[in-house]
């Protein structure tokens, strides 16, 4: 017995004191504002407050805190206090995805009670032990610090605070690991150690006996329907569970079900598996040559995206300038601070209903709940209508979360045993088993002639997709078609192709391959404009797109291309960061200061194919108005954004809608959370959703809807005798590609620019980021505070991709091997929004969520050649890298 107080309150916990006081609050007192994210202290989402000092509660055993006063968000949300720090949170936008802030509220508590005014640096030093991977930290730090922040009532234009955010502060928000029947017995993934590997697996029975509180072992041939997922109705190559041979480290082979107690005290080395090492393929160019992984694609390539036009060998033979250059990425990992978790359950049909069967429901962390449904159909061999996907609220994703990796495991248990059945990852087998970045091999050569005009592009990627098709085929779709970035290039060779090697699988990550094919080309015009003599942005503005101009893929861009106004907004800090650092380079010194500045386009939505979204809006007799919407909200705020198109569509406040999200037995299918679609896509089909339920309220009247806790017409308060329903529905017009990569691969673009002002340690190789400045087309900024919010949370993963973040399988499966920017690593950023509007969007927005990390680090690689001559060809740019680098210079 442990006595403590908790929150104020005696404790007195029947628990062994070695149990983990993150253990003791979520389960023993159902505190689950406590989250969990990486078990070994690294993340921070568990800080709470032990005797009014800051501690890991998932690393805290709970015997040394008999006697203590533990406080947690729960508590302090409860005081005046945290009400007024999680107000700052709120109107500063502050949080995101949500599943850091109780621990950002909690150690700010901490800060703020010994010093009520802090500086930005004792904010950063109290919070540094709290990750984030949606905000940049730079709105917490506002936050921490009571800077004033513009929090507004209204709908489209307006800085009104999530919908949804109130939950997030104060820890009431449930995420796939905090909820689940109290009966449920626990999974545990069995995956393989080995990159390649035959397995045999043996004496089940037998090691049944020898482990009580195991209940069964799930292997391939429990499976129902099909033992495969995935994202291509023609591709389903991800196994539930693999059979007899594994494709990559951390592939499924099995899972072991039971209590929880007995999967945590089971060996690896107890299970009764042999492995039999084979040989394996970690380079994609070796994959071209290599037996084949599938049958289906025997020479390795997954997929291939092409685009021609004009004559690139021509062209380049009468460029005045022609630069060239090889480059290679690594893989980078989501780190989303929520691991994957979920449970299922085996629903009985109701009496009366027997004929329709059996049904399964899931609750998990998601953002594409109608994808994952056809997936578990497909597994468990059950019609889509015998499926129901539940998501919780999603602690991060960034494409992640959009492969059905943990649903189709629980789906099958819960279906087999009959029983309700939940799971978590551990923070390293979230690592080691969920999709990356795809790791790039690119070679290109670009030309202009003597006025800097650019020429001709000769791009060639080799984009390592890893072992199972995941999203391979639509980042080698989409890499060629943004080869060229935001700028006129009439003569364009462009191919990407997706090798399969035995690497992790790798997905959707923050631009489908963009990013790294921007690397590449940002970096030629650089060399370009330096060949010409011309200032690296004004050869970017020369060369900028236009609305009028023709893309390589011969789309002619009618409307909202504001690459142009995006480059001449940094005009002001270019000038002003340049003569800074040459000042500063004057003096002489190790540090080298730099300027650097690239350029984004980002087509908006699917490639080339249908992309539509479905909403529903709902009038009840009782005078309110349910938002019937399947769009997942993981951060990005569509929740909020959405609200307020459908707001200002009916003509009332967004306080008149309740929400219904994401669950597929309510809402209709908004397709899934990617591809910066929801804001433009689900945006607009919820304005017509609106406009539909506005349009039958009113009957052809000129009468004026208003809002008092219940809806009025003409002041009077309306209830209509039948529930009455606005249905809206958007895809937006594209055109296929051809062979040559012609047609209309989108319906948009999002555009952008960004500055970097950093240093360049040149003995310790060290970077110094100091000020980034991001202008975005936005189209229209439904809600500024969270368009921000996007830019500086993709400008954080844009410095992680370029200066830290290596994944290496095996070796850094873990937050404290696996660097993530923290606090000190992101510098101030100015955001400044650009909004020429789309005529096809809703009240002419498009999206922002991708857009906002592509430019970042090709900007950051600018600026170090500037500082120092160095051109980065290894990513990230480790120290080592870049002394490499430097030495090449000959310089240095």
């Amino acid at each position: 017995m442990t006595a403590l107080l908790v929150n104020g309150v005696p404790r007195d916990l029947a628990l062994d004191g070695g149990t983990r006081l993150a253990d003791a609050l979520r389960d023993g007192l159902g505190l689950t504002g406590t989250k969990l994210g990486c078990d070994a202290g690294d993340c921070g989402a568990c800080t709470v407050l032990v005797d009014g000092a800051q501690a890991c509660a998932c690393l805290t055993p709970l015997g040394q805190c008999a006697g203590t006063e533990v406080e947690t968000i729960e508590g302090i949300a409860a005081t005046p206090e945290g009400q007024a720090l999680m107000a700052r949170f709120h109107a500063h936008g502050a949080a995101q995805c949500g599943i850091c802030t109780p621990g950002m509220v909690v150690a700010a508590t901490e800060l703020l009670r010994r010093n009520p005014t802090p500086s930005e640096a004792e904010v950063e030093e109290a919070l540094g032990g709290v990750l984030c991977r949606c905000t940049g930290y730079r709105r917490i730090i506002d936050a921490v610090r009571g800077v004033e922040a513009s929090a507004e009532t209204g709908t489209v234009g307006a800085r009104l605070p999530r919908v949804d955010g109130v939950p997030k502060l104060d820890g009431t928000e449930r995420y796939g690991a905090d909820l689940a029947p109290a009966d449920a017995l626990w999974l545990r993934a069995i995956r393989s150690p080995h990159a390649h590997a035959r397995f045999t697996i043996g004496d089940v029975a037998g090691f049944l006996a020898a482990h009580p509180g195991i209940t069964r072992v799930l292997t391939a041939v429990d499976v129902p329907g099909r033992n495969g997922y995935g994202i291509y109705p023609h591709i389903k190559d991800q196994p539930v569970f693999a059979q007899h041979t594994a494709l990559y480290r951390g592939d499924a082979v099995a899972a072991v079900i039971g209590t929880r107690e007995a999967l945590e005290a089971l060996r690896f080395e107890a299970l009764p598996i042999t492995w039999e090492k084979l040989n394996a393929l970690d380079d994609p160019r070796a994959a071209l040559d290599a037996p084949a992984l599938h049958t289906q694609f025997p020479d390795n390539v997954l997929a291939e995206g092409f685009v021609r036009s004009g004559d690139v060998e021509v062209a380049l033979r009468e460029a005045a300038h022609v630069v060239q250059g090889d480059w290679q990425t690594s893989f980078v990992e989501h780190a989303y601070i929520e691991p994957e978790a979920g449970y299922a359950r085996r629903v009985r049909p109701e009496a009366g209903k027997e004929h329709l069967g059996d049904r399964i429901e899931i609750w998990s962390s998601t953002q594409a709940p109608a994808m994952d449904r056809e997936e578990v159909a497909g597994v468990l061999g059950l019609p889509l209508e015998a499926v129901r996907i539940i998501p919780s609220a999603c602690g991060g994703g960034f494409g992640g979360k959009l492969d059905a990796g943990i649903q189709p495991m629980l789906a099958v248990a819960a279906w087999v045993l009959d029983h309700p059945v939940r799971a978590i990852w551990p923070r390293s087998e979230s690592m080691a088993a969920s999709t990356k970045r795809h790791p790039a091999r690119i070679t290109a050569r670009a030309g202009c002639d003597a006025e800097g005009r650019l020429l001709a592009l000769d791009f060639e990627g080799i984009y390592d997709t890893g072992a199972y098709a995941s999203w391979g085929p639509t980042v080698a779709g989409r890499v060629p078609v943004h080869a060229t970035g935001p700028y006129r290039v009439p003569h364009v060779r462009a191919r990407a192709r997706a090798v399969h090697t035995h690497q992790p699988p790798s997905g959707a990550f923050r631009g489908f391959g963009v990013p790294q094919a921007a690397i590449a080309q940002e970096a030629l015009w650089d060399r370009l404009a330096d060949a010409c003599g011309l200032d690296r942005l004004e050869f970017r503005i020369r060369n900028a797109l236009v609305a009028g101009d023709v893309t390589a893929t011969g789309q002619k861009l009618e409307h909202s291309a504001g690459q142009r106004l995006c480059l001449e907004a940094l005009r002001p800090a270019w000038t002003e960061f340049r003569a800074e650092a040459a000042a500063r380079n004057a003096k002489g010194g190790v540090l080298r200061h730099g300027v650097g500045v690239a350029g984004m386009w980002y087509g908006i939505g699917n490639t080339g194919m249908s992309n539509p979204s479905d909403m529903r809006l709902v009038l009840g007799t009782d005078g309110r108005i349910t938002f019937f919407n399947g769009a997942v909200d993981i951060g990005q705020g569509s929740s909020t954004v959405l609200a307020q198109i459908a707001a200002e569509a009916l003509g009332l406040p967004v306080a008149a809608l309740r929400h219904v999200n994401g669950d597929t037995a309510t809402t209709p299918d908004a397709g899934k959370t990617s591809a910066s679609r929801q804001t433009f896509v689900s945006g607009r089909a919820a304005m017509e959703a609106a406009l539909d339920l506005r349009q039958k309220i009113l009957r052809g009247s000129n009468g004026v809807l208003g809002w008092d806790g219940g809806l009025t017409l003409d002041g009077a308060p309306f209830r209509p005798m039948a529930p009455i329903e606005g249905l809206g529905r958007f895809d937006p017009p594209t055109v296929p590609l051809d062979a040559n990569g012609q047609g209309i691969p989108y319906a948009t673009y999002g555009f952008a620019a960004q500055l970097c002002a950093l240093a360049v340690d040149v003995k310790l190789g060290t970077i110094q980021l100091q000020r980034i400045v991001a202008a975005h087309d936005v189209g229209r900024a439904i809600n500024p505070t969270l368009v921000e919010g996007q830019i500086h949370g993709g400008i954080a993963q844009g410095i992680g991709l370029a200066l830290m973040e290596e994944y290496l399988p095996g070796r850094t499966e873990n937050l404290h091997d696996y660097l993530i920017p923290s606090f000190g690593d992101v510098p101030p950023i100015e955001t400044i929004l650009i909004e020429e509007r789309e005529p096809l969007g809703p009240y002419g927005a498009k999206g922002v969520g991708e857009p906002a990390l592509v430019a970042t680090a090709p900007a950051i690689f600018s600026a170090i050649r500037d500082a120092t001559g160095a051109t980065i060809h290894r990513i990230p740019a480790l120290p080592h890298r870049v002394l490499e680098a430097l030495k090449e210079t000959g310089r240095w």
